[in-house]
């Protein structure tokens, strides 16, 4: 008897369902992907203070003023300042010790206050930002390295030897209220 050989029928894939699986594997990366969202910057802001609470006084001597205007421009004690200045200017503000009269009497009272307009450009206020914050964190960094011979961000996170540092600069930055971002301020 003689068999004979059938054709084999080529074997395809089923192509009806491709269209579904492909949706709806680009529907769960859709609801399982996070997407970082920066909001803006963010801040510690204190209580509110009680009715009637007045402020507490502070010298001349211990609040540098930093106006941000609506060109770009910025203004240390009403002195035009580049912004890769800000840095050191704050630095050498909170770091005086009593020692320039100009200067703040310590770091402890030293107040930053930073002014800008409603229509000053966001990069250049968090670029101010930075540089005042960036001059805290180095004049820890430095006493870090003098007390202890780490950096600030390497101190154990025990309490006692960051709270110290924080201590020696505590940070205090007033954002005053901005101006309505006329030409005249």
């Amino acid at each position: 008897m003689l068999l004979k050989k059938r054709q084999r029928e080529e074997g395809e894939i089923p192509a009806s369902s491709l269209a579904d699986i492909a949706f709806l594997l680009l529907i769960f990366f859709l609801v399982t992907t996070t997407i970082d969202v920066d909001t803006g910057i963010g801040l510690v802001l204190p209580p509110m203070p009680q009715k009637n609470q007045q402020p507490p006084p502070i010298k001349e001597r211990n609040m540098l003023k930093i106006l941000v205007r609506h060109d770009g421009s910025v203004l240390i004690n009403d002195k035009p300042t580049n912004i890769p200045d800000i840095k050191q200017t704050v630095m050498d503000f909170v770091d005086n010790h009593g020692k320039d009269p100009n200067l703040s009497e310590s770091p402890d009272k030293a107040v930053v206050s930073i002014k800008s307009d409603r229509q000053t450009p966001y990069d250049i206020f968090v670029h101010v930002m930075d540089g005042v914050k960036g001059a805290y964190n180095q004049l820890r960094d430095n006493l870090s390295r003098q007390e202890y011979g780490v950096p600030f961000e390497a101190l154990p996170n025990d309490g006692k030897r960051q709270e110290s540092i924080k201590k020696a600069y505590p940070e205090k930055i007033s954002e005053a209220e901005p101006d309505k971002g006329n030409s005249n301020s």
